[in-house]
């Protein structure tokens, strides 16, 4: 069993300056957010001149070179062998037309898959979003603050909240138990991505079924689920706000299984076969159709036409599974590490308001007028509102 540590460092946060500079594009500022999802560094180099890094050469290497080796051969027997191989011109066109439907086709497909697959993960991020958003700031009632097992559970729920993401991540890879360090449950391939920031965020106590066969993205939707109808009852949300909160639930769970959907419904394997046995057959019948004309120029000629069009089919098998460790897949670990970077912000923020009403350095009741059958207003201090977060000096609302 080897583990796999997928999941890049959380960065710190640090304020820089994000202007420009002269010289703007060899210069990335060090900005926030989308520190781990924005491109890394700028391109010195014009893409014309990339072979490796995000490049599909290496998987079409050896068609070219096949194909390279069977125009050779078709080269000499026309020079050396028999008086012409060639074949009418007319037929190349009748090819070229049924295999670049069939290339729109595949890349089309492909990346429609890719574009759903990053959407949904926005979807989630932003039904996480909104869920944070909610909790932190309705998570009380006017009786007063909160308590010490109420803010425990606002906690670890938010905690939830940031691992739901990772958990969908390791789900979508099938590195089943990537938040644990033991491995019994993880089968013969032997691959587990064990992941300390991960591991950290799940409540305490918590058992995994995934050998049993449920996910736990899923999984944790009950706890969150939970701690909306403990809200309720303590009376932080309203019904009309409770259900909104399990709609953005149910989006989450949605778009989860709509990623499902791609990862576990692959391309149809008669497509794909057809596909490979057509543009095998194009390439071999190509020299046939150029060897009379081009001669020993054959070879590159053809070599140049295969390297285009399986370079083509290979970006889209490259993009038929968005979420994997490929360069051209979906940044899936810079998404969630930047997820976690923002809401950590939030519960840090958060976590200091509570700390400065437990020290009591804001007047935490607001006093609420009333009007007697006689006229005379009277005040009751019993409405406790805190104070907004994000502001340097809390000053109390009015």
């Amino acid at each position: 069993m080897r583990l796999n540590f997928s999941q890049p460092p959380t960065p710190a946060l640090s304020r820089q300056n994000t202007m420009f500079l002269n010289n703007a594009h060899h210069y990335r500022a060090g900005t926030h957010p989308h520190l781990l999802s924005s491109r890394s560094k700028p391109r010195r180099w014009p893409l014309v001149f990339r072979f490796i890094k995000g490049a599909i050469h290496g998987a079409i290497l050896l068609p070219v070179f096949l194909h390279a080796a069977f125009t050779a051969f078709v080269v000499w027997l026309d020079q050396c062998v028999f008086e012409t191989v060639v074949l009418p011109s007319s037929i190349i066109p009748s090819l070229s037309i049924v295999v670049g439907l069939m290339l729109v086709f595949r890349n089309q497909t492909s990346y429609s898959r890719f574009w759903d697959g990053r959407n949904n993960m926005n979807t989630i991020y932003t039904c996480v979003r909104n869920l944070v958003r909610t909790i932190v700031t309705n998570g009380y009632s006017t009786a007063g603050p909160p308590t010490p097992a109420e803010k425990e559970d606002i906690e670890r729920t938010v905690r939830i909240l940031m691992a739901i993401p990772f958990a969908v991540k390791s789900h979508l890879r099938a590195e089943w138990g990537a938040a644990w360090a033991l491995g019994n449950d993880v089968a013969e391939n032997g691959v587990v991505a064990f992941n300390p920031d991960y591991a950290s965020l799940l409540p305490a106590g918590l058992e995994g079924h995934e050998d049993q066969g449920l996910g736990l993205p899923f999984q944790l939707t009950f706890f969150v689920d939970g701690f909306i109808k403990r809200g309720v009852e303590r009376g932080w949300f309203n019904a009309p706000g409770a259900s909104q909160m399990q709609a953005q639930l149910n989006s989450l769970t949605d778009a989860y299984g709509k990623m499902e959907t791609i990862k576990l419904t692959p391309i149809p394997v008669a497509h794909l076969i057809h596909q490979k046995q057509v543009l095998a057959l194009f390439g071999c019948v190509l020299p046939f159709g150029m060897v009379d004309d081009m001669g020993w120029w054959t070879i590159p000629m053809v070599s140049l036409v295969i390297f285009t069009l399986y370079g083509i089919e290979g970006i889209g098998s490259q993009l038929e599974d968005p979420f994997g460790y490929d360069r051209n897949d979906i940044k899936m670990d810079a998404i969630v590490g930047d997820a976690k970077t923002e809401i950590d912000v939030v519960l840090a923020e958060w976590r200091r308001l509570m700390a400065s009403l437990e020290a009591g350095g804001h007047d935490e009741q607001h006093l609420e007028s009333t009007t007697d059958p006689n006229g005379v207003e009277e005040k009751k201090d019993n409405k406790f509102i805190p104070p907004d977060m994000f502001l340097k000096n809390r000053a109390r609302r009015s």
